[in-house]
């Protein structure tokens, strides 16, 4: 989740120019590999950002969906054990539980892997089917998860993300 008074903006590889130098000390800032890979092979238009819900119980859209094409591979954001493979309220969904602690998932996916199957960062996990969240789009619904409710903003974790200061109309005490 993006603190308040932080906007974040997901940023296409080669998009951005590279990093530049702090004004007073000339240094630049650390350039960091993203935790994730893109489970689209490389990057998508994020058709509808991360909106957490004020309570667990109340609507939101916890994770991320990302422009896609229909058929597509599916793979894996990173190392994993698939821990869920099947159908919620008919839609294709699979689920990884990292090393970490992260939970990933993805919907609507086809032909999906098995549940209890190792998979390796990029690994196929399935293939993109229609029926997601997207209403006239195909795409790929990404979630984040740790432990039972804790969401997390998988764009975040993608990387390639372009964190602002905003203004504050609260005045430091």
């Amino acid at each position: 989740m993006v603190p308040p008074g932080v906007a974040a903006t997901v940023v296409p590889p080669g998009a951005a120019p590279g990093p530049t130098p702090d004004r007073a000390s000339g240094a630049h800032p650390t350039v960091r590999t993203p935790l994730w890979e893109w489970p689209t092979g490389s990057f998508r238009a994020v058709v509808r950002p991360f909106d957490p819900p004020a309570h667990r119980w109340l609507p939101g859209h916890r994770g991320v969906d990302l422009l896609g094409l229909l058929g597509e591979p599916v793979r894996a954001v990173d190392h994993g054990t698939v821990t869920f493979s099947g159908e919620i309220a008919g839609v294709g969904m699979v689920s990884v539980t990292h090393g970490d602690g992260l939970r990933s998932t993805y919907q609507p996916v086809g032909d999906r892997a098995d549940e209890g199957t190792r998979v390796a960062r990029g690994q196929q996990l399935g293939r993109l089917d229609p029926g997601g969240h997207c209403l006239l789009l195909t795409c790929l619904h990404l979630g984040a998860v740790r432990g039972r409710d804790d969401y997390l903003d998988p764009a975040l974790l993608l990387g390639h993300v372009r964190l602002t200061l905003l203004p504050s109309s609260t005045p430091w005490s």
